[in-house]
């Protein structure tokens, strides 16, 4: 059932917001055991491995298939479903000691990846539009800025007690975030009503899954393998079948035809270009911190030290949210997305001169951060402005899942760098500091190229089109526009 009075605005703005967070540090509240998991799982490293590759691949499976869910059913009953799959798996996670129990723990984590597009999507319908900019900045923000506040919690909770609280502490974020959303926000009354997809579904999931585990897995098991090869020829195949199918479903789970409309393709391209830059930060910068200072080029720092230099970058991205909000309002969102990814440029431009002492590190994270800030502030707005209303969740799941792809990309080819640039340490080989700059580059290259394609945005703000198919007001049977 919906609350029953009207909650205020700010109220259901930091109710969805927390829940971003929350759902966001499932990203990163493994990435301190990473080290340890296959002896806490009993497994070998390329198996324990799946604890991660699991997460990723369930996200990117359920950002999409519950955007359009949301759009159907409601949007506040898709976002309680996928906290409270956070919260099961959660527990899971909680309670396993082998692998099994734990790929499956963070397959449910990743299920929840979709309360960010859904909690945008319930923002453009609830809130009065002086507030959506700066909230569905602030939202859209909560990505970047869980992951940079969770890494230090994280690192200190796994090297002070048992790595297993790690867990229960998430699932308590999640149940919390779940008891506010349950009590504190409406049930938009918009939705498109109709069939789900599931073909559809099925279809772009397994696309997914395929290109996604030959992204992540290649470097494991050769780019040349049969295995990643295969994978790759099956993700085009089944992309190329399900474009067929979508083109031609009564109510597509993607509407390939808004999809491609210039405004929403050119801000899905520039979104996975910037997605694929900005991991740069994240692969770099802890490597450079926990590196040995004997390398010459690392600071032998710890986890917990990690944390505390990237942390400033996510309450960073706070405070740009609502300046992200007021440039757009100004100068319209496509100003804002250009001048976040140059100032992403920029960062990693700083990182070339300023790599030797901690506080550099922290200034060049500050600075990327607030470019990040503003680029994902300006996201959703460009997005929906030019989808109909009835559509909103989905065609903002499918820009998040745009991102996600590009992350992933980055993320294998700048693993492959690292591994090919290398030099001798202690008779081991390690990450040479020549390797960290050439990422550095190709980390200022992409944010420059999806400024490039932004650019390409139309300079007016469109105006909102009409829905093809009027929205249904949620147990009334009248229609809206």
């Amino acid at each position: 059932m919906a609350p029953q009075t009207r909650p205020s605005p700010n109220t259901v703005v930091a109710v969805l917001a927390s829940g971003g967070i929350v759902v966001s540090l499932m990203q990163t509240i493994i990435i301190p055991l990473i080290p340890q998991l296959p002896r806490l799982l009993d497994a070998s490293a390329a198996d324990a491995a799946w604890a991660v590759t699991a997460t990723l691949l369930a996200a990117a499976v359920a950002t999409p298939t519950m955007g359009r869910l949301g759009d159907m059913y409601g949007k506040r009953r898709m976002l309680l479903i996928s906290l409270g799959l956070l919260v099961a798996g959660s527990v899971l996670a909680a309670l396993s000691d082998s692998l099994g129990p734990m790929v499956v723990a963070r397959a449910m984590q990743g299920l929840a990846s979709g309360v960010i597009p859904l909690g945008i999507s319930i923002m453009r319908d609830e809130l009065p539009a002086e507030r959506l900019g700066s909230a569905t900045a602030l939202m859209s923000a909560s990505l970047g800025v869980g992951g940079a506040l969770g890494l230090p919690l994280a690192a200190l909770l796994a090297e002070t007690v048992d790595w297993h609280v790690l867990f229960w502490t998430a699932g308590a974020f999640g149940a919390v975030c779940a008891v506010l959303v349950y009590t504190v926000v409406p049930e938009s009354p918009v939705r498109s009503g109709g069939r789900f997809d599931l073909p559809g579904s099925i279809g772009l999931s397994a696309a997914l899954v395929c290109l996604l585990l030959a992204i992540s897995k290649g470097s494991d098991w050769g780019w040349t393998s049969g295995t990643t090869t295969g994978l790759f020829a099956a993700a085009a195949v089944v992309l190329a079948v399900w474009g067929w199918w979508e083109l031609r479903a009564p109510r597509p789970l993607v509407d390939l035809r808004t999809s491609v409309r210039r405004q929403v393709l050119l801000t899905n391209v520039a979104s996975a270009v910037f997605g694929f830059s900005m991991f740069a930060m994240s692969l770099v910068l802890p490597q450079l911190l926990q590196l040995p200072t004997g390398t010459g080029y690392g600071l032998g720092q710890g986890m917990v030290a990690v944390g505390l230099v990237l942390a400033p970058s996510g309450l960073v991205m706070i405070a740009v949210a609502p300046l992200s909000a007021r440039v757009s309002a100004a100068r319209g969102p496509k100003t804002t997305l250009i001048l976040g990814m140059l100032v992403v440029a920029a960062g990693y431009a700083l990182n070339l001169v300023l790599m030797s002492e901690i506080w550099h590190l922290v200034v060049v994270s500050m600075v990327i951060g607030g470019g990040i800030g503003f680029a994902y502030g300006a996201m959703p707005a460009l997005v929906m402005a030019a989808v109909p209303v009835s559509e909103t969740a989905a065609a903002n799941s499918l820009n998040t899942l745009m991102r996600s792809i590009g992350t992933s990309v980055s993320s294998a080819v700048a693993g492959a760098l690292l591994a090919g640039v290398t030099t001798s340490f202690g008779g081991v080989d390690l990450p040479a500091e020549h390797g960290f700059r050439l990422i550095m580059v190709i980390g200022a290259g992409a944010a420059l190229v999806a400024a490039a394609v932004a650019g390409l945005l139309p300079s007016r703000r469109p105006t909102r089109p009409a829905d093809p198919e009027p929205a249904v007001l949620a147990g009334t049977g009248h229609q809206t526009r």
